[in-house]
């Protein structure tokens, strides 16, 4: 009697490094291919990163932006999920290196790991301002706010407060509005001991307008939307240090140093440092060079996509657009190859727009065959596919239920907040009944005198 050994034809392995929108992207489109995937991410869960300012500025929770990452095996059999950093790659093994003493073999890798901010070796930048790339970092942002409020309620009624955001790009936009309106809606009422006329939100920018990539026609209606809400716009302004406790700051050759609590950085991206421990070649800002399929120059079986990529010929902009689109091509081509097909045309960004907003009613959008649009058409736009965007329905069923009551509730001034240490009063003193309001804003001084 004998016996026959069968051999077990094992599938391409594709593994996925990065499960932002392009990575996810990828993955979603080799369902059907035969392929095992393998999908890394050193966290277990996707962060919908427009949005993390409505999480520092203390709108929305930071689960309703963020997705389980193993809930895309719902939908998908043939993915696992695996949680881990990759410290190192040998391309000729077809192998990573992650933390922990883990290898992972691969036959077509797709790096989708996106950036990091850009310090552009300012002197105390990466040290002591606040960057908004992590559900991690905007907390933190949120936290400390609140703390210098709950502080500044006890100690701080009789100086100015001062929150500076760097980068007058989309981000840096929308949060300065996000903060100035919380100013000057909630903080009369939620925090009646400061002067809100003594609360300056601060917007430094390099250049001489905000929203460089949007027309000039847009660019000048964010302006004047921010400085409605009241935003210390500071344009042609170099950050020359951040410190401690605030920004030294130079415009037309006199230098400035502005006391702050909070300085947000929302000012460049550059590729994460441990991308020059993975033997690709790197382009402008530290991004993989990729050819037209999104290959990594040079290599077989490896490509870029997103943020992290770049090629010299045609470089794209930074959204998440080109990453999704980017990661069902390169699945494409993956797909293509397995099947033994000839493979799609080379990549082709199609440009579907970019918008911005400043607050509630008011927002850019430059929509492919659609006029520029402005204020409230725009804004309605700017929520709907932003909530069509995320991942899963209940985070788009959380999120609109918490815009809607920051937007549409506008009086309810429930604002999402987390722990802040004790409040330490640095004069002893006494409360009786209610404390007298030292100051009570323009709104209130406002309304005081009509009452009269």
């Amino acid at each position: 009697m004998s016996e026959s050994v069968a051999t077990v034809q094992k599938r391409p392995h594709v593994v996925v490094v990065g499960g932002g929108f392009g990575g996810i992207a990828a993955v979603r489109k080799l369902k059907r291919a035969d392929v095992d995937v393998t999908l890394i991410d050193r966290h277990n869960y996707n962060t919908f990163n427009p949005l993390l300012y409505q999480v520092a500025t203390a709108s929305l929770n930071p689960g309703d932006i963020t997705w389980f990452l193993r809930a895309i095996r719902a939908k998908q059999s043939n993915v696992r999920f695996l949680k881990g950093t990759v410290m190192s790659m040998d391309h000729e093994a077809k192998t990573l290196h992650l933390d922990g003493g883990l290898d992972v073999k691969y036959d077509q890798l797709v790096i989708a790991v996106g950036v990091t901010a850009n310090f552009f070796g300012v002197p105390g930048a990466e040290e002591y301002s606040m960057p908004l790339y992590r559900r991690s970092q905007a907390l933190a942002v949120r936290d400390r706010m609140f703390a210098g409020l709950e502080d500044a309620a006890i100690n701080g009624q009789d100086r100015d407060l001062r929150i500076i955001v760097v980068g007058g790009g989309a981000t840096g936009v929308e949060t300065a509005g996000a903060f100035a309106e919380l100013r000057n809606n909630d903080m009369p009422t939620t925090y009646p001991e400061l002067d809100t006329d003594r609360v300056h939100i601060t917007l430094i920018e390099m250049l001489p307008h905000v929203l460089g990539p949007f027309h000039p026609k847009l660019r000048d209606y964010a302006r004047k939307s921010l400085e409605k809400r009241g935003v210390d716009l500071r344009l042609e302004t170099a950050v020359k240090e951040v410190r401690p406790d605030g920004v030294l700051v130079e415009h037309d050759g006199q230098q400035e140093f502005l006391e702050a609590g909070i300085v947000v950085w929302a000012s460049g991206i550059t590729a994460h440092s441990a991308v020059k421990e993975w033997n690709v070649p790197q382009g402008r800002g530290g991004r993989i060079e990729t050819d037209e399929h999104l290959r990594v120059k040079g290599m077989d079986g490896v490509y870029a996509i997103g943020d992290v990529s770049v090629s010299p010929d045609e470089p794209l902009p930074q959204l998440a657009q080109p990453a999704i689109q980017g990661g069902k091509h390169v699945a494409k081509v993956i797909a293509a190859g397995v099947a033994g097909k000839s493979l799609p045309k080379p990549f082709k960004y199609k440009d579907k727009g970019t918008m911005a907003t400043i607050g509630r009613s008011s927002a850019v959008a430059e929509i492919k065959f659609m006029p520029r649009l402005t204020g409230f058409p725009a804004w309605i736009i700017w929520v709907a596919l932003h909530i069509a965007t995320l991942l899963g329905n209940r985070n788009r069923f959380a999120t609109l239920t918490n815009l809607t009551a920051k937007y549409l509730v506008w009086g309810s001034h429930n604002a999402i907040v987390g722990e802040t240490p004790p409040v330490v009063a640095k004069t002893p003193s006494t409360l009786e009944s209610h404390a007298p309001r030292l100051g009570a804003g323009k709104k209130a001084a406002k309304k005081a005198t009509a009452d009269k």
